[in-house]
Order: structure tokens, then sequence, then C-alpha cells
């Protein structure tokens, strides 16, 4: 019975504080999240809990032309993204710890259930509408940052 009562806790302890490394903290409430890829400014939706990671854009049918969403996944590695449920054509900027871009998905299909990846290790990635990184000259090695907020 101790060592179930003991199992319990260790699984809480690891569950809960794995789920606090998933949230940002906005600095102002008030303002937006922006994004900031080499001179262009993109306002964004946090995905930064497991289940706004998931959902991400799905069912949305539109975005407004410098808006998106970043996710934070909690862990570097090479992610894999699709499509499934997504009605708008998007491009994918990966981004690593050094905060660069790690790698771009151009125009990913919507709907389309291929995974999706950069090739190389990210810790977040930042979703907006297709075309918006070619016709703002992002590639990989790219600075990045973030304005309002705080992991």
């Amino acid at each position: 019975m101790i060592r179930i009562a003991a199992l319990l806790v260790l699984v809480c302890s690891v569950a809960c504080s794995r789920d606090e490394r998933h949230r940002a903290v906005k600095l102002d409430p008030t303002a937006p999240v922006v994004v900031v890829v080499g001179d262009a400014r993109v306002t964004v939706e946090l995905a930064d809990t497991p289940s706004t990671v998931s959902r991400g854009l799905m069912h949305r049918t539109q975005l407004a032309p410098d808006a998106g969403m970043l996710f934070f996944m909690g862990y570097e590695r090479d992610h894999a993204f699709w499509m499934k449920n997504t009605f708008i054509p998007l491009d994918m900027i990966f981004i690593a710890r050094d905060l660069t871009v790690a790698g771009i998905v151009h125009r990913a299909q919507p709907g389309s259930e291929r995974l999706r990846r950069a090739g190389a290790p990210s810790l977040y990635v930042l979703e907006v509408n297709a075309g918006w990184a070619a016709l703002r000259q992002v590639t990989p090695g790219t600075a990045v940052r973030f304005e309002n907020l705080r992991w």
C-alpha cells in the first residue's frame, strides 16, 4: 500500500511539473504576444499546454494576415505536425532553442495527414498563413525574438 501511494505521488509530481513547464507568462496581460522573425512581426496566440498544442489552428476558416500561433513544445527535437482538420494553408516555422529558425515547411496542404517536419531540432513552432515566410524572406538561421512573453 505504501509503495502504491509513493508511486502515485511520484506520478503526480512528474505530471504536474511537466504541465507547468508548458506554461508561458505574458509580461503584460493586456498586451499581445508578438514574435519577431528577422524584421517581420506577427501577433500570436499561444499553444503552451498539451491540449492547446494538440488543437492548434484546427477548425479555423481564416487567420488575419499578420497573425499566427506559437507552439511551445516543451523539449527540443525534430517535431512533426500534420494538417488534419486544419482548413487554412500554413507555413510552419520551426524555431530552435537558440531562437533561430531551424527549418520551414512552406504552404502545408489543408486537411493533409502527412507528417511535416523541419529535419532539425526545434523547441517552438510558429504557424502563419501560407506564403508569409517566403514573402518576408525567412530562411533557416533567421533570428527570432519574443515580445511580451517569458517561458
